[in-house]
């Protein structure tokens, strides 16, 4: 393959993760940002730790995510121990293969796991728990019956 060929190979490459990562990021803000009761959010993909759509201003690193991800691990030890995340210790309320809610305070963080990634959100205190978890166990169904 000559260098022509290549580069332009790689630029349709990156063109179209540029269009998934948009459709993501689109996907983000109708299923939850828009919902206002969801603070933070990201879709992460599993394998490499990768964020592939956020809310303005969630700045995740993938040694967070990783620790979040070895969460689910263990689902009772999660739930006994609860789960660190943005300097705060959350009560685990619930914890098993595919979904993780910790509570700290007046905020709460939800995980979904699906084939291939993990949603993450918060919400603070003038936001509806329950608003927060459905929102983003829909968006984990969506994932799942694409196979995702």
């Amino acid at each position: 393959m000559n260098n022509m060929n290549f580069l332009f190979r790689r630029e349709s490459l990156d063109i179209m993760d540029a269009v998934k990562m948009n459709q993501l990021q689109n996907l983000l803000h109708d299923a939850l940002i828009s919902t206002d009761h969801v603070q933070h959010c990201a879709i992460i993909r599993r394998k490499d730790c990768n964020i592939r759509a956020s809310s303005v201003g969630f700045n995740l690193h993938q040694e967070q995510v990783q620790i979040l991800l070895d969460a689910f691990k263990n689902p009772p030890q999660t739930r006994e121990e609860g789960i660190y995340f943005d300097d705060r210790q959350y009560k685990c309320v619930r914890a098993d293969k595919n979904s993780i809610y910790g509570k700290c305070d007046k905020r709460g963080l939800i995980l979904v796991r699906t084939q291939s990634m993990l949603l993450i959100s918060t919400y603070s205190e003038n936001m509806f728990p329950s608003v927060c978890v459905e929102a983003v166990e829909k968006l984990a169904d969506y994932f799942k019956e694409k196979g995702k």
